[in-house]
């Protein structure tokens, strides 16, 4: 997309790949590193990131849908690459053309994958998701995965792995998630006692990857935190990351606001003194979030400065008063890398009562990706 405007997503492609070297690092060399990149890599940018990944070392990409997956391989990514969710029948026969991994979890996802499968001749790996207190997709008992399995006579259809999902592995008492690692150790066991060994189990997401490394398995499954963030603050000590999206302004005009001239819709700021306030050409229609409005922050030449009024929805006021030359040549940024004198994404997250991946897969495409 072309950038008319001053504002824009800085993604640091170096901060991205230290990540995966890190957890490269974090866990055992039998263990596989999947790089999770849905959401456009958790609005990072999809293609570019999963790039980076796998140069960096990542064995295999996770995507939520089956659109993310094709643009992937369309973009001439090899890696194996997991379909997470439901993938519709009438699309099975361009997951096996492509050279997917699907997840199955329904009598009807297996059928579908076997006709396919069959019709094309072609070999089709699947991974079986196991509920084991998510409780959103999958199967709860290891009778009833059985029971789908048993409808696979195809030798095209493989059962290459069979995976969980954790609901609470960033809270600080290990107790559920602990209870959900023994209960799909115990699904997997009687699985395999009938159906053989299945040769990739994984269960870890980023929390789990970094808090309970017993718990790796063959396989963990890293999104949020391969983008340097962490799933809780006391993970911090464990393993060292780097922020990778920073978002980022120039002003459009500064001038100088007066006591009895409020600023922005409905009037919700006053200066109580003369002040200088820059306008940036960003707002809640390229995902700044509203609820930032007189509580927000940017930081100029390692200064902060506040959001003064309602966010609009392409353009926010800024009170520049106390920042030494700031000119519309400044670059304002919203949140960055901490070690740099940024706002963290955390604490902006934490201000908004949010996690901070929801404010990144929110900032939308009208705003470029800037690759450094």
């Amino acid at each position: 997309m072309t950038n008319y405007r001053p504002t824009w997503a800085e993604i640091s492609l170096e901060a991205l790949t230290q990540n995966v070297k890190a957890f490269k690092d974090y866990i055992d060399k039998e263990c596989q590193l999947m790089g999770v990149v849905k959401a456009d890599a958790y609005g990072h940018g999809l293609v570019p990131c999963a790039e980076s990944m796998v140069k960096a070392g990542a064995n295999r990409l996770g995507v939520a849908i089956m659109e993310e997956a094709i643009e992937l391989r369309k973009a001439g990514l090899e890696v194996p690459i997991l379909v997470f969710g439901y993938t519709p029948k009438e699309v099975v026969h361009e997951a096996v053309d492509y050279d997917l991994t699907l997840t199955v979890f329904t009598e009807e996802i297996i059928e579908d994958v076997i006709h396919a499968a069959e019709e094309k001749q072609k070999q089709v790996n699947i991974h079986i998701k196991v509920d084991s207190g998510m409780h959103r997709i999958g199967l709860k008992k290891g009778g009833d995965i059985l029971q789908i399995l048993e409808k696979n006579s195809s030798p095209y259809v493989h059962v290459e792995g069979i995976f969980t999902h954790f609901s609470d592995a960033d809270d600080e008492d290990p107790a559920y998630t602990e209870q959900q690692f023994h209960h799909f150790l115990s699904v997997v066991e009687e699985v395999e006692n009938v159906h053989g060994k299945i040769p990739i189990t994984h269960c870890c997401n980023s929390a789990a990857t970094i808090a309970f490394p017993p718990m790796h398995m063959d396989m963990v499954r890293v999104g949020v935190s391969l983008y340097g963030l962490y799933p809780g603050e006391h993970m911090k000590k464990l393993i060292s990351l780097q922020q990778v999206m920073s978002l980022k302004t120039k002003p459009i005009m500064i001038k100088t606001v007066y006591p009895g001239e409020p600023i922005s819709y409905g009037r919700s700021y006053e200066p109580e003194q003369p002040i200088e306030v820059a306008t940036v050409p960003i707002g809640y229609g390229d995902g700044l979030p509203r609820s930032l409005s007189n509580q927000g922050h940017v930081v100029i030449n390692g200064q902060r400065s506040p959001i003064v009024g309602k966010v609009c929805m392409d353009q926010t006021m800024i009170d520049v008063s106390s920042v030494v030359k700031s000119s519309r040549n400044a670059v304002y940024t919203f949140f960055g890398d901490p070690k740099e004198e940024h706002i963290s994404l955390q604490e902006v997250a934490d201000q908004l009562q949010t996690i901070h991946y929801e404010i990144t897969c929110q900032i939308s495409q009208r705003v470029p990706r800037k690759y450094v």
